[in-house]
C-alpha cells in the first residue's frame, strides 16, 4: 500500500466482509488481516462463527437470535476500535439492517460484499469439513425442503430458506465467480485503499 503519511489522519475503522455461506468470507478475512498487519496496521479480526458461541450458548439460528448476536457483534467491533485498533468483521448478516447498525455506530465503516451465485456457494460449501459451521449446510437445507426431514441444529439457511439482502451501495462489491482467493484479495485491497484515501484515513 502506498505511503499515505502526511495526507491522512490516524483514525480507527472497520470493514465488514459479508456474503453467502461458502462465498469465501473467512478466507478473504484471514488474508486481509495478514496483509494489513504486514502493512503495519493495528488490526483485529472478528469472526461471527467464532463469536456466536459466546453470544448464544445453544444457537438455533432463528431470526431473533441472529439479530441479538449481530447486535453484540457490532458492539464488540466498537469496543475493539475504542481500544485503538481497526477491525475486520467476518459474518454473513443476510439482513441489511444488521450491517446498517454497524454503519450507524461506526464513523468509518465499509462493507465488502463477496457476490457469489448460490450454486457456486453450495459447491464450495459442500467440501467444507465439520467445524464452527455445520458441514453440508446447503445439502441438508435442500433435503429438508424436499422431504420435510429435520436436521438437529439446522436453522434457516441463507440462500435456500431466506434471501441475502444485498446493499447495492456497499463500498466494495466483488464478483467472485471467476476469481481465485488471491485475486479477490487484490480487488479488496484496491477498493479499501481507495476508500481510505477518499475518507482521508490511514
Amino acid at each position: 500500500m502506498p505511503d499515505l503519511k502526511g495526507i491522512c489522519v490516524n483514525k480507527n475503522w472497520a470493514v465488514w466482509i459479508t456474503g453467502l455461506p461458502g462465498c469465501g468470507k473467512s478466507t478473504i478475512a484471514a488474508k486481509l488481516y495478514e496483509r494489513l498487519r504486514e502493512d503495519g496496521l493495528k488490526v483485529m479480526k472478528l469472526c461471527m462463527d467464532e463469536r456466536r458461541k459466546f453470544y448464544i450458548s445453544n444457537p438455533e439460528y432463528t431470526c431473533q437470535e441472529r439479530s441479538r448476536a449481530y447486535n453484540l457483534f457490532v458492539e464488540d467491533a466498537v469496543s475493539v476500535m475504542e481500544s485503538g485498533r481497526c477491525v475486520i468483521m467476518d459474518g454473513t448478516a443476510h439482513e441489511k439492517c444488521w450491517r446498517n447498525d454497524a454503519r450507524e455506530k461506526i464513523e468509518y465503516f465499509a462493507e465488502i460484499y463477496l457476490r457469489c451465485p448460490v450454486n457456486m456457494a453450495m459447491k464450495r460449501e459442500a467440501g467444507r469439513q465439520q467445524g464452527l459451521v455445520m458441514a453440508g449446510l446447503y445439502e441438508k437445507a435442500l433435503e429438508r425442503q424436499r422431504s420435510g426431514r429435520e436436521f438437529k441444529d439446522l436453522g434457516e439457511v441463507i440462500g435456500v430458506d431466506v434471501k441475502f439482502q444485498e446493499d447495492k451501495n456497499a463500498e466494495c462489491i466483488v464478483d467472485t465467480t471467476d476469481k481465485t482467493p488471491d485475486e479477490i484479495l487484490e480487488v479488496v485491497m484496491d477498493c479499501l485503499q481507495n476508500w481510505r484515501k477518499m475518507n482521508g484515513i490511514c
